[in-house]
């Protein structure tokens, strides 16, 4: 369990909504982060580049309104009770990239989404979230950054259907009054911005596919129009076909105005979409 220093005694799901549970530590981080990734992401240590994407968002500004956020980390760290859970990582996403951080269970990479999310307290090294900076501007990074589905620390309700886990998180960005306006075309868009346009809502999160269950997490948290998504273990449970397919969902999702983190374990699928940034076991 994470100290109340490494989690900056922050709400942890601040920024997340819509029908997903929040619980105020977030899961047992995983171990190390090592190298970073892309185009302009360098690796921490021996100067070696990383693999890099060949798209346009490597190119775009930093963290321009409807662009997303620029989001870059140097040295950034995390040491626990048990030892270094992530150490070293340096890389520079621009704003309205998509970035995938890869690495074995136990690599990091959740504790590192918590922290580029201003949910966790890094140890050492600094990182950057559109104008603010770790750790000095938790509250600030929380306001400019959603949550996905994490697991442990935001989660779906199985048992309520999609049209009710998007109608909770407007109501949390529009109050009551927003129930009587449009409501069921605002869900609808929602949907259609993670490529669930034509999903059935009166599904249960429970009868979601894997991946479908990860873009009704991710239509929920862009409700509040972040700068920064962040998506935790995207490919769990999916074949390589259907993981390269929820990749090019998320390549869609950046490209309509937020930039997002997302980590796996195999970043090969998402090869030509996303910039790798490949995390490593500090022990």
């Amino acid at each position: 369990m994470a100290t109340d220093d490494e989690l900056g005694r922050t709400p942890a799901a601040e920024g997340a909504t819509g029908g997903i549970g929040s619980a105020a530590a977030g899961p047992a981080a995983p171990r190390r982060a090592a190298e970073a990734g892309t185009a302009a992401v360098r690796a921490s240590e021996g100067g070696r580049r990383v693999r890099t994407a060949a798209h346009a968002s490597a190119e775009r500004g930093s963290g321009v309104q409807g662009s997303g956020v620029r989001v870059s980390a140097d040295g950034l760290a995390m040491r626990g009770r048990r030892g270094m859970v992530y150490d070293g990582v340096s890389f520079d996403l621009p704003a309205g990239g998509l970035l995938a951080v890869s690495g074995a269970g136990g690599t990091g990479r959740t504790a590192l989404l918590l922290t580029l999310g201003g949910r966790m307290k890094p140890t050492g090294g600094v990182a950057v979230v559109g104008p603010y900076r770790l750790p000095k501007q938790l509250r600030a990074v929380q306001r400019v950054s959603a949550l996905g589905i994490v697991s442990g620390v935001n989660e779906l309700d199985p048992a309520l259907t999609v049209r009710e886990h998007v109608s909770e998180a407007l109501d949390l960005h529009e109050g009551l009054f927003g129930r009587w306006r449009g409501r069921a075309r605002r869900v609808r868009e929602a949907l259609e911005r993670v490529g669930l346009g034509d999903l059935d809502v009166s599904l249960t999160a429970g009868d979601l596919a894997p991946e479908e269950a990860r873009l009704l997490g991710a239509a929920c948290a862009l409700v509040g129009r972040p700068g920064l998504l962040l998506l935790d273990d995207v490919d769990e449970g999916l074949p390589l076909d259907r993981q390269r397919a929820l990749w090019e969902r998320l390549r869609a999702v950046a490209d309509s105005g937020v930039t997002v983190v997302a980590s796996c374990q195999d970043p090969a699928p998402a090869q030509g979409l996303a910039l790798d940034l490949h995390l490593e076991d500090p022990r």
